[in-house]
């Protein structure tokens, strides 16, 4: 049976957030509990997190966080972390079958770098963490619940887009677990590649060449497991591995294809 939807599905954000992040950036927006609620009704919720996430840049370490978790949604707004999602009128196809829009904001706590972050970048410009401002459309239907977003970079310092297309399906485990698979394919443009991965002809030395990066998609496997304590309380993981697509891998500023991360948190939800 397909557990009901609900800000926990809409806010699955490893479908965008940029390969770099760290975990904490990469999770903080993509798990809460699967409670169904009114549109008309309104909830806050707290918590707290922690994650594990390692990148694929050269020479720097696994990245371990813990921080508070923040939520609150009503029928116009839903937020999480650092991620705001403005709700737009959707269709009802049929009784399994809807389509739902709409308009999202996310900061990217874990991306960019400066001088200091590994001997890799010593001499380079800093890169900027982005604001994105974007879309999102979801197909939510009794087979898979398909999702597809495309996001700016508001801030301009990249002046980069990403868009995404999601596949995942939660399943309900008894009354108390929910389980969610998922596979993601995120397109990045060659100026958001080019800013993070590329080193400029000012900044090429003898061990690291200057280097400009092009388009490409990455691809992304993960699971999210919730435990419902009660109605109010929940504990949930989430770990995820993502394949870089080659013009990242081929960067000199990296040597490793993948990321992963893991990210574990509980949360209190008011009513």
């Amino acid at each position: 049976m397909q557990a009901p939807r609900s800000i926990a599905s809409r806010f699955h954000a490893r479908v965008t957030v940029p390969a770099r992040a760290s975990a904490m950036a990469a999770t903080m927006a993509l798990s809460l509990p699967a409670l169904a609620q009114e549109d008309t009704q309104s909830s806050w919720g707290l918590g707290v997190g922690v994650s594990s996430g390692q990148t694929a840049y050269r020479g720097v370490d696994r990245d371990n966080a813990g921080f508070p978790l923040i939520q609150y949604e009503n029928r116009y707004v839903e937020v999480f972390g650092p991620r705001v999602g403005l709700k737009l009128p959707g269709w009802r196809i049929s009784d399994s079958q809807q389509l739902k829009f709409s308009l999202v904001g996310q900061y990217d706590l874990g991306g960019g770098y400066d001088a200091g972050d590994s001997p890799v970048f010593s001499g380079m410009a800093e890169r900027k963490r982005s604001f994105w401002l974007g879309g999102k459309v979801e197909w939510e239907n009794a087979l898979v619940n398909v999702s597809a977003e495309l996001l700016g970079d508001a801030s301009g310092h990249s002046e980069g887009r990403l868009f995404s297309l999601g596949l995942d399906r939660t399943w309900r485990v008894g009354q108390q677990w929910m389980l969610t698979p998922r596979v993601v394919a995120t397109w990045q443009d060659s100026k958001y590649v080019d800013y993070y991965y590329g080193v400029r002809a000012d900044e090429a030395t003898a061990g690291r060449s200057a280097y400009r990066g092009e388009s490409g998609v990455n691809a992304e496997v993960g699971l999210r497991a919730m435990y419902m304590i009660d109605r109010n309380q929940s504990v949930f993981a989430d770990v995820g591995v993502s394949r870089l697509n080659s013009s990242i891998r081929n960067s000199p500023l990296v040597d490793r294809s993948t990321e992963n991360h893991l990210f574990l948190g509980y949360l209190y939800r008011f009513r």
